[in-house]
């Protein structure tokens, strides 16, 4: 039923898309595929991440951001060699990793300073 509603949509919004925008409306990993809107939509976790940077890093999961970040890292290089090449997902997916990488190594640090101050 969705897969009906999406065809008919991309059909329909299919003979607006100027001439000049039709080369990436074509594209293998174009709007009309999944492998636009997953990258599109999963940029929330970067913004997600970005504003974790202001939480206590007392509330920041550890295990959390690692599981984030190992994701992004390995979504980055699967998304460098599938066809076709998807530069958005990987983009999004290197973010992601960064991002939770900073969080995982912002924790750490702060063990390592409450261990300093403990002794």
């Amino acid at each position: 039923m969705s897969s009906a509603v999406y065809r008919a949509t991309i059909n329909f919004a299919d003979r607006y898309v100027p001439q000049k925008l039709r080369p990436l409306w074509e594209h293998p990993a174009g709007p009309k595929t999944v492998f636009f809107w997953s990258p599109l939509f999963k940029w929330g976790l970067v913004l997600a991440g970005i504003g974790d940077m202001n939480r206590p890093v007392e509330k920041v999961s550890i295990r959390q951001s690692g599981a984030l970040a190992a994701t992004g890292f390995i979504w980055s290089r699967y998304s460098l060699v599938i066809i076709p090449k998807n530069w958005s997902l990987f983009s999004v997916n290197l973010f992601v990793g960064l991002t939770n990488a900073y969080q995982v190594v912002r924790v750490l640090l702060h063990k390592n300073k409450e261990k300093a101050i403990a002794q």
